[in-house]
């Protein structure tokens, strides 16, 4: 069985729409995929009506989170599965989020076009279509206008949290996340603790007390991590009885990026079925 447990479609900042991504993944020998759009649910109707015979759906999202720093704040994506989309915790930090988003995207390309930069926000808005505003729809902007050749590129450079252009937000406390996700019958993830800046701030023993906290789970497997990073990432959900899990953080053609790249046990897939609510089982056959 082939399980890709973390995959972006148009409802945030894939390229693909949620139809075309689970026609994708059948074509590409997936069994199971995990839709798990940036604090979003919105391609979960459109996944489950179109999802090939023989494909599970496993329904999530990745919300954005951050943990204290020193003086500062450091991003932390964490992936929540099989929760209650109806929550009210959940809706309404989704929709702040994505308030929030819209705000700093749009600020971001103010900050461009006073330089010249020949993008506009109506084009950045339509790009989003009715997705959370994110620093990849301006990357497909700037890569339409001619300014840069690709979204990659883009965070290389303009778009980089290092640049001048660069504008945060204000994201959920990663440990009030996770009990958020815990309270709407959810299993919580931390998505690529080695890729990026996650790293500063995950130590072992931040991770140990996010265990001791109702963390579930730790995607070991992830394109952003080497071999010695992945085996320190299982040794420590093993030590911590944490679920891992493996992902391509599939996109579309927005990163170089292929479903299946990286995948998740089915034992590990039971655990996360194992620990939701049965009021939110995944969709179609597993096993």
């Amino acid at each position: 069985m082939r399980i890709d447990l973390h995959a972006h479609s148009t409802a945030s900042d894939g390229t693909d729409s949620p139809a075309e991504l689970v026609a994708a993944a059948a074509a590409a020998g997936l069994d199971v995929l995990g839709v798990t759009d940036h604090d979003t649910t919105g391609g979960w109707a459109e996944a489950e009506q179109t999802r090939p015979p023989g494909l599970t759906v496993i329904r999530g999202a990745e919300f954005s989170t951050s943990l204290p720093w020193g003086e500062h704040r450091i991003s932390v994506h964490l992936l929540g599965y099989l929760f209650d989309p109806l929550d009210p915790a959940i809706s309404a930090e989704q929709d702040r989020l994505r308030e929030e988003r819209l705000q700093r995207g749009m600020g971001i390309v103010e900050r461009m076009t006073a330089d010249g930069i020949p993008i506009s926000q109506e084009q950045v808005l339509d790009i989003a279509g009715d997705a959370p505003v994110g620093r990849p729809h301006i990357g497909r902007a700037l890569v339409q206008s001619g300014v840069l050749r690709s979204v990659d590129e883009a965070f290389a450079s303009l778009l980089s949290s290092r640049g001048p252009y660069y504008l945060p937000k204000r994201d959920t406390d990663l440990v009030d996340a996770v009990a958020m996700i815990a309270a709407a019958g959810g299993v919580s993830v931390i998505a690529h603790p080695r890729g990026r800046g996650e790293s500063r701030v995950l130590t072992a023993e931040r991770i140990a007390g996010l265990a001791e906290s109702g963390l579930r789970g730790l995607e070991v497997d992830h394109p952003d991590h080497d071999a010695a990073q992945r085996a320190e990432l299982a040794e420590l959900a093993d030590r911590h009885g944490l679920i891992r899990t493996g992902s391509s953080d599939y996109h579309g053609h927005n990163k170089k990026l292929r479903l299946g790249q990286e995948t998740t046990d089915p034992e590990q897939l039971e655990r996360v079925i194992a620990a939701a609510r049965d009021t939110t089982a995944p969709l179609g056959p597993v096993g």
